[in-house]
């Protein structure tokens, strides 16, 4: 089992780049495969949930030819996909199996979508239950609730959707289920999730149009797209970690190039920017429909803050990073509306809890959040205790959190179980590295 051993006691300095978007790679793959003719995917996410989602379209029939730097995608247009001889694995990934369950739903073939221990405890029915009004066929452990899921293709028809949440998880995955259904699907939710689905349909040429705050797409349509040259931008999520390591270790400064600005996923800039944190948005351009940006940071006293569910959307990925955040910053944060965590890789309320905890955070836990007293005093952050050894609880974000946590410490200190990692940045260690010893 690897695990990572953190030194603290070093500043952040540098330029870097993040992996590209795992949001908007998985959907990058998904419309090239479905695309007429060859289309080129550069700056891809590397880690392993793109990668199973590349793999699941080469067991569809898509030629995808693999470079670290570049995806070439030979795409079969919208009716092309193949019956898989085997199930297809998704590994860690929500996204993907949500995403493809309903993009086969309307094929006319059999899948059987399976995912690692995680992935099997997962919620499903909350793609499967919409899917199925829609004429689609899904078989199931707990009815369908549960992964692995066995999908007999059918001809599908469009419904008009009202979704008790916000997630882009199920928008998605009944708007790529809606372009094989006969009929128009429309889709309403509370609250704006991510917008990169929408974005990638529009890049492509997609006829999805929104109608106030629902989006409407016709099924079928006559004329297919054609392949296109997709560049990925570098992740927020990923670079999220480096604006908060940057923040609260003194006399760091930092720029982080080709980041990813979509405004429903920049909710942890904003928060951190009204707790006082110093980052700078610089020389904003446009990237396959995505708006792109650099972003530079300096260290800075951070104030707690209230993050409601308004914010919660738009940051749901950044919870355990903020959560590190929160911990140094002077006064409390209050964290409500977020209970949507506790069925993410690992129950993130928890386990960020105990694992801060552990190193001397002051947090009390809410079925949908939690309250974190700041260790940090008036003009200065505090600092957390290194724990000795910390759990990873197999989260990938977790990990990463506590990493970044750790060099505000006392001592080392050594996360165990940071294999996950590879799920979304397989090269964050290196990326810290760099900036920890980049002293010029």
């Amino acid at each position: 089992m690897t695990s990572l051993t953190i030194i603290p006691g070093r500043t952040l300095k540098g330029t870097i780049t993040v992996p590209g978007d795992k949001s908007v790679t998985h959907r990058a793959i998904i419309l090239t495969a479905l695309a007429e003719g060859t289309s080129a995917v550069s700056s891809y996410c590397r880690g392993e949930d793109c990668l199973n989602t590349m793999r699941a379209f080469q067991a569809l029939g898509v030629r995808i030819d693999e470079t670290p730097g570049q995806l070439t995608v030979h795409g079969k247009g919208i009716w092309g996909l193949t019956e898989p001889n085997g199930p297809i694995d998704c590994g860690n990934s929500g996204t993907g199996i949500r995403l493809l369950t309903g993009l086969l739903a309307g094929q006319d073939f059999f899948t059987v979508l399976t995912g690692d221990e995680s992935i099997r405890r997962r919620p499903m029915g909350r793609v499967v239950k919409p899917l199925r009004e829609m004429g689609a066929v899904i078989a199931g452990r707990k009815g369908g609730e549960l992964a692995p899921m066995a999908i007999t293709g059918k001809r599908l028809h469009g419904i008009e959707y009202i979704s008790p949440v916000a997630s882009a998880q199920i928008k998605s995955s009944l708007l790529l289920a809606g372009l094989f259904a006969e009929g128009t699907t429309r889709f309403r939710e509370p609250r704006l999730s991510r917008d990169h689905t929408e974005r990638m349909f529009q890049f492509f040429g997609i006829p999805l149009s929104r109608d106030g705050g629902t989006l409407v797409l016709q099924g079928r349509p006559a004329v297919g797209w054609a392949g296109n040259r997709v560049v990925i931008p570098g992740d927020i999520s990923a670079a999220a970690f480096f604006i908060v390591g940057a923040t609260i270790v003194p006399g760091s400064d930092i720029t982080i190039r080709n980041v990813g600005i979509n405004p429903t996923r920049t909710g942890l800039i904003d928060v951190m920017r009204i707790m006082g944190a110093d980052i700078r948005i610089l020389s904003q351009r446009e990237e396959a429909g995505e708006p792109v940006a650099d972003l530079r940071v300096k260290s800075a006293p951070l104030k707690g803050v209230a993050i409601g569910p308004d914010l919660i959307p738009q940051m749901i990925d950044e919870f355990p990073i903020l959560c590190v955040a929160a911990a140094v910053a002077q006064g409390s944060t209050l964290i409500s509306g977020a209970e949507e965590l506790r069925v993410k890789e690992s129950d993130r309320i928890a386990t960020m809890s105990a694992e801060l905890k552990a190193m001397g955070a002051q947090i009390t836990e809410k079925p949908d959040g939690m309250i974190i007293q700041g260790l940090g005093r008036a003009g200065e952050n505090g600092r957390l205790k290194a724990a000795g050894k910390v759990q990873s609880h197999g989260d990938h974000r977790v990990a990463m959190s506590l990493a970044i946590g750790g060099l505000t410490a006392d001592t080392s200190m050594t996360i165990a179980d940071t294999g996950c990692m590879q799920t979304s940045f397989p090269n964050f260690e290196a990326a810290l590295a760099e900036l920890l010893t980049h002293h010029s």
